[in-house]
Order: structure tokens, then C-alpha cells, then sequence
């Protein structure tokens, strides 16, 4: 018998942002991503303490993942922000910044946390409308006639990622390839409904970054290279069939159920002798591709490629979609009886590419409607490959969010210190009002927007990483980067431009630090002529969710009254 222990009571905290312990760890946390942020972030390398695989990244998704805490306010932060990134892909370093920024003012402050939370909610409803306007100075609308504005930001996306290890033109040879990819996903002409296409990610190992390229149609991997010289690949067009159920002959593979076996009956015979039976039905409609997501029994395969079929095993469930949308097949999950006429597919041509030590075979579609394309991303080493296979897959899933908002938001901090001008300004014309409908005082008010801004601002000082200072002119409220070996009498000549890129210094132009007093005024609009064009760009879909993230989650965490924790 074993022997029982007295389960211990849960542990509860009273007030957890009182918690010299808890501020701790998420001053830690925030410092942490603090320093992955932006083009020049340094790079993390995570590894558990017991042993198992060294992560090397800055990139959000990655990161947080690979952190774990004991602490719940940490785990609901770091919850929260992964969420955003799985809908989203972007901005979600900014997302965690912003709303640890406004934890930690929140905290400085001094104001009662339900007044906190209120202006905090107050505030981000302004945000929300400015970035909306169609005459926000923060926002660019995207022109599809064009792949200018496509590709700056694509390159803004992989740029920000430095564990990709990039050289300037291997990052510009990357971001033409994603954007290639995504309109290749984009249908032209398809009535009715539109559904976009799939890009499929292979990562190579091993070779340069500028032998990446991107094929129409789709790439499987073939371990078995001789049976691809027995293969007609220029019919057209060609046969295929998909299988979801394994073809390998285990009684495990029949479904649930009993099973009744008679003595001295062979199983194995028996059904190896009913899937021959379902092959030679296959040749006999004119099959010329075999497909099967799991495997398929060598005896099954002699006879297949004796017939001239190329048999294809393994391809695992991520290709089975895939491939269905490329060949218009329809995976056969049954093997109690014969292939029905309309779960054939085909395909129009097949060809062989060779990366380094794959050998692939390229499927290309017959129907002109199918929008399937194949990445083929190569790299060094294996952990700037997985960095990259990820940050062009982040970049694809922004670039089609795009179509549902066809805007950006300006980058390199410029849409925060705009931002933040705008919340000023506005904030103190209708102090009066907001107060009273706040329920609380115009300086608890006044109080709360100088964090709520102070935070914004913060993000964008969080570019910096090399003792660099961070400016706002105070004509557009644009971010300015100043660079450490600079003195104020040269400021004028080494400023250039500001970190979105659209604007450049003037001899009238006056500067000052960010987080510094400052009077306030409201940004001016760009001259937006068409020939000045931002150099960074964010995507507007993700960057107003990662805003609307950081100031909730924020907020919820200022109002736990309590932390309870099961210690046993």
C-alpha cells in the first residue's frame, strides 16, 4: 500500500504587483524581449536545464515558447501574446512591450488601479479611431497595381528578424520570393467564391540563401530515385490517386472492431492479397501517381513500378491538403472497397528538381484555378534554416492579411511617436469632458495618458541597441535615431532620415529626447506625392490586434486581486 501525504493548502498572494518577487520577474521578462526587438536585436539561446535542444532566436513566437515560468502573471502575459502571434504572425514583441510598459507605469504612477484600467481603456479607444481614419498620418494604403509597397513590407518582416543572419541582398532575394509566393496563392480569375492557395515551406540545409527559389505547383520529396527513370513524366495529363490509410497491412489499419479469424487462414496473405487487388484496379483506370500519406507494403510497390507507376509513401498529413488542392483528388480512407471514378485526381506535367541531397518531384497542376506553390528555402546551418522557414511563413500569413485591410502602418517607431503626439494633444483639448465621463480627476486623467504615452514611446526607444538616442521631431512627431557618437551641435547632419524613411531633416526642424517634456502639438501631415516612399512599413491588421492585446492584457493583469496556486 502506498503511502498517503497530506495534501498542502493552496498558496494565495494578495495583491501580486505588490510582490517585490513577482515585479521582479516581469521587469526581467520585459527586459529580456527589450533586447530581441527590431532589426538589430540580440539574439536568445534557450536551453532546459536538464538537457534537450538549444534555441536560437529574437523572434517572438520562438521565444516565448521556449520560456517557462512558475509565476502565473508571467505564464498570462506570455499566453496571451503567443495567442496573438498564432492569429496574427506579427507584432508580437511589441504586443509584450507595450503592455509591460503600461504595467510597470501603471505601477509608478501612483494612480488606484481601476483608474488606471479606465484611462487605459479610454485611451486605447482614441488609438483605435486615429488609426482608422482614412487621413491618419500613420497609415499607408496599399496599391495591388504595384509590388513596391508589397515587398518593403515583406523585407520590414524579415529584416526584424536577425537570427535569420541575413546580408542586404539575401534579405531583398527573400522578400521578392515571399511576395512571389503569396500572389502565386492569390487566384485571378475564379467565379463564384474566392479561396486562396497554399505555399508550401522545404527547408535545404546546407546551401545559400540566394539558391531559394519558388516553383508553381508543388515539390514532394523521393527517396527512391531509380524508379524515377522507369517514369513517363510528360503525359498529359496524368492519373493520381491519394491514399489517407496506410497501405502497409497490419490488421490495426481495418478499423475498430472484432475480427474473426478461422484456424490456419494466412491474414497477412489475405489482405496484402486485397490491396494487390485494389492496385491492380488503380493500373487498370490508368493511374500513373500513387500517393499515400503513411506506407505502403514493398510488395504493393514492386508491382506498382512494374506497372510504371511511381508510388510516392510518407508524405505525412501537412501534404495530404496540399495536394488535394493541386491534383483535385479526393483521399481514399477506406480499403474495403475499390476507388471510386471521382477520387482520381491529376496532375499536368511532372519534372525532378535536385537541392543538394533531395531530389524532389515537381507536381504541377492541371486545373489553371489550382493556386499551389512550393518554397524552397535554403541555409547554412540548421538553426538559421528553422529561423528563416519560420519568418517566410510569418511573412506569407502577413502579406495575406493585407487583403482583408489593404494598409500598413508605418515602421521603425514612427507610428508610436505619432501616436503618442495625437493622444497628448487630443487628451489635453478634452481633459475637461473625458474626466468627467472617466469618473475621476483631470490630473488623474493627465496622469494616466503621460504613462499610457510614456509606454508607446518606450517601444519605440526599444529600436535602440548600441547607445543610440531616440528622438521625435516635433513638426510630424516622426522617430529619429541619433547616433551614440553624435554630439547635439552635428545632430542636424547625421539624423537623415527617420526611421520609417519618409521623412527627411530639415533646416527648420526641431528635435527632442523621447520620454521628455516636451509641448504639445499635433502631427503634421507628410507630403505623401508618390515619390518619397516609407522604407519600413508594419502591417496594420496585426499591429491594431497587438495594440488592442497589449492594453487588455495589461489591464486584466491590474485588476487580479488575487493569485491562487495548487502547490501540490
Amino acid at each position: 500500500m502506498s503511502r498517503l501525504v497530506k495534501k498542502s493548502p493552496s498558496l494565495c498572494t494578495d495583491l501580486p504587483l505588490d510582490n517585490s518577487d513577482v515585479c521582479t520577474k516581469l521587469r526581467l521578462l520585459k527586459e529580456l524581449l527589450k533586447s530581441s526587438f527590431g532589426p538589430s536585436g540580440r539574439l536568445k539561446q534557450v536551453h532546459n536545464n536538464i538537457g534537450g535542444h538549444v534555441v536560437t532566436t529574437s523572434s517572438s513566437s520562438v521565444l516565448l515558447a521556449a520560456l517557462s515560468s512558475s509565476q502565473p502573471l508571467v505564464n498570462l502575459i506570455k499566453t496571451s501574446i503567443l495567442n496573438h502571434v498564432s492569429r496574427f504572425s506579427d507584432c508580437g514583441l511589441f504586443a509584450a512591450l507595450l503592455c509591460l510598459s503600461l504595467i510597470e507605469e501603471a505601477k509608478q504612477s501612483g494612480l488606484r488601479r481601476n483608474v488606471s484600467i479606465k484611462v487605459n481603456k479610454h485611451l486605447l479607444g482614441l488609438c483605435i479611431t486615429h488609426l482608422q481614419q482614412e487621413d491618419c498620418g500613420c497609415k499607408v494604403r496599399l496599391d495591388f497595381c504595384s509590388s513596391q509597397t508589397l515587398l518593403t513590407l515583406a523585407r520590414s518582416v524579415i529584416s526584424s528578424k536577425p537570427a535569420c543572419v541575413l546580408t542586404e541582398a539575401e534579405t531583398c532575394h527573400m522578400s521578392k520570393l515571399a511576395v512571389q509566393a503569396f500572389l502565386l496563392t492569390v487566384p485571378c480569375s475564379s467565379p463564384g467564391t474566392v479561396r486562396l492557395g497554399r505555399t508550401v515551406t522545404v527547408g535545404v540545409e546546407g546551401h545559400p540563401v540566394m539558391d531559394s527559389s519558388v516553383f508553381p505547383g508543388l515539390l514532394l520529396e523521393v527517396h527512391d530515385v531509380f524508379s524515377l527513370k522507369m517514369l513517363n513524366m510528360h503525359a498529359d495529363p496524368l492519373r493520381v490517386v491519394l491514399f489517407s490509410a496506410s497501405l502497409a497491412g497490419d490488421l490495426s489499419e481495418l478499423g475498430d472492431g472484432i475480427i474473426e479469424v478461422h484456424t490456419g487462414v494466412d491474414t497477412d496473405s489475405q489482405i496484402l492479397d486485397q490491396l494487390l487487388e485494389l492496385c491492380k484496379r488503380a493500373v487498370e483506370d490508368g493511374v500513373k501517381l500513387f500517393v499515400c500519406q503513411k506506407v505502403v507494403h514493398p510488395v504493393l510497390q514492386q508491382y506498382l513500378r512494374s506497372c510504371g507507376v511511381m508510388v510516392i509513401e510518407r508524405v505525412g498529413i501537412a501534404l495530404m491538403e496540399p495536394l488535394t488542392l493541386l491534383t483535385g483528388a479526393q483521399p481514399v480512407a477506406s480499403l474495403h472497397a475499390s476507388v471510386p471514378a471521382k477520387a482520381y485526381g491529376t496532375v499536368k506535367d511532372l519534372s525532378v528538381k535536385e537541392f543538394g541531397s533531395k531530389t524532389m518531384l515537381h507536381l504541377q497542376p492541371a486545373a489553371e484555378s489550382a493556386t499551389i506553390c512550393t518554397m524552397v528555402v535554403c541555409h547554412r546551418n540548421e538553426t538559421m534554416l528553422s529561423e528563416l522557414k519560420a519568418v517566410c511563413q510569418q511573412t506569407e500569413h502577413v502579406l495575406r492579411l493585407t487583403l482583408r485591410e489593404p494598409s500598413a502602418l508605418l515602421g521603425g517607431g514612427c507610428t508610436e511617436t505619432q501616436l503618442s503626439a495625437h493622444i497628448r494633444q487630443k487628451s489635453l483639448n478634452e481633459a475637461a469632458e473625458s474626466s468627467s465621463a472617466l469618473g475621476c480627476s483631470q490630473s488623474e486623467l493627465l496622469l494616466g495618458v503621460d504613462g499610457f504615452c510614456r509606454s508607446l514611446e518606450s517601444v519605440s526607444a526599444a529600436l535602440q541597441h548600441d547607445g543610440e538616442a531616440s528622438l521625435i521631431d516635433l513638426t510630424h512627431a516622426h522617430h529619429w535615431t541619433l547616433p551614440a557618437d553624435v554630439t547635439s551641435e552635428n545632430m542636424e547632419d547625421s539624423l537623415g532620415l527617420c526611421g520609417c524613411g519618409l521623412v527627411k531633416t530639415g533646416p527648420h526642424m526641431k528635435w527632442t529626447h523621447l520620454n521628455t517634456r516636451s509641448p504639445g502639438f499635433s502631427p503634421a501631415l507628410t507630403n505623401r506625392d508618390g515619390s518619397v516612399q516609407p522604407r519600413v512599413l508594419d502591417c496594420f491588421t496585426a499591429k491594431l490586434n497587438a495594440l488592442q492585446v497589449a492594453v487588455e492584457t495589461a489591464n486584466l493583469v491590474l485588476d487580479v486581486r488575487y493569485v491562487i496556486q495548487d502547490t501540490n
